[in-house]
């Protein structure tokens, strides 16, 4: 499936803003699955100068300054990215005792994704998330299957609710109310895998949204989305969307993976300034 990808961010503030130091995380990554055939960045008040770089997760990263005054910032992000179909793999049958153990044995292993098995800055649990986890993920349950019921638990039982929370709640207020987002949701699988010693990255991109039947789609309805990426030996990483109860197909385009949102948020940014400021994001995921 190939894609016309439009993300515009504005952002609107009650004082001038004299500098602004900005960093991007906007571009859809070519890998196996995907191919971004292009992309380009509209900013106003145009910078005099955009900085690309690749960061340590291996993201396309942009970075702008703007030093004169502004009230209002508009950066428009646009892709042409293609998602290729994907073969059916072939699941692994490793419990998760064991696949747990080859963790703590195999070292080779253990230094390569021993980033995604520790707390990061918005992935830290507790016995409750433990506990949690361990329904799901007993030791006798193939593990890949034991993934999938964990997504399927936080499918059931939390209620999608756009507002409810903020990059910042906690994950015991997510797991306490049963209320939040994609990317509570995402969080909250995460730091349950790797509460009991597994290993999982957080994955930025967009999901194409479908609308009502015999709707038209309307402008700016599409949204970023969030889901998890687990590393399954005899497998490797494989990819799981709690929010949607699926695993990820040729609609879900990805953009970065980290180890949580701070690691691959859309749009980062410093404002000298005084006074507050509104944000408006509009998002097209258009088939092509």
């Amino acid at each position: 499936m190939r894609y016309k990808l439009r993300h515009q961010t504005v952002y609107t503030y009650e004082e001038p803003v004299d500098n602004y130091q900005s960093v991007l995380c906007l571009q859809p990554r070519t890998q196996d699955s995907q191919i971004c055939h292009s992309f380009n960045l509209e900013v106003s008040p145009c910078p005099s100068k955009i900085h690309f770089r690749t960061d340590f997760f291996g993201n396309s990263l942009a970075y702008f300054s703007l030093h004169e005054p502004h009230l209002e910032l508009k950066v428009i992000a646009n892709s042409d990215v293609e998602v290729l179909p994907k073969a059916m793999p072939v699941l692994s049958n490793l419990t998760c005792a064991e696949v747990r153990q080859m963790f703590v044995n195999n070292r080779p292993l253990k230094v390569e994704v021993l980033q995604y098995q520790l707390p990061s800055n918005f992935i830290k649990w507790d016995d409750e998330v433990k506990e949690f986890a361990a329904s799901c993920l007993q030791s006798e349950t193939p593990f890949y299957e034991g993934v999938s019921l964990l997504c399927e638990k936080i499918f059931k039982e939390f209620q999608f609710k756009s507002g409810f929370t903020t990059v910042n709640t906690p994950l015991k207020t997510v797991l306490k109310e049963r209320k939040g987002v994609c990317q509570d949701f995402s969080h909250l699988a995460i730091a349950s895998l790797r509460s009991l010693g597994f290993a999982a990255k957080y994955v930025s991109g967009y999901l194409e949204t479908l609308p009502p039947k015999g709707k038209p789609k309307l402008q700016g309805s599409d949204a970023s989305h969030a889901w998890i990426s687990v590393y399954v030996p005899d497998m490797g990483w494989c990819e799981f969307d709690p929010t949607n109860n699926m695993i990820p197909n040729e609609r879900h385009i990805v953009t970065a993976y980290g180890r949580d949102y701070a690691d691959v948020a859309p749009m980062k940014g410093i404002v000298f300034s005084s006074g507050s400021h509104k944000v408006k994001v509009e998002v097209d995921v258009i088939p092509v």
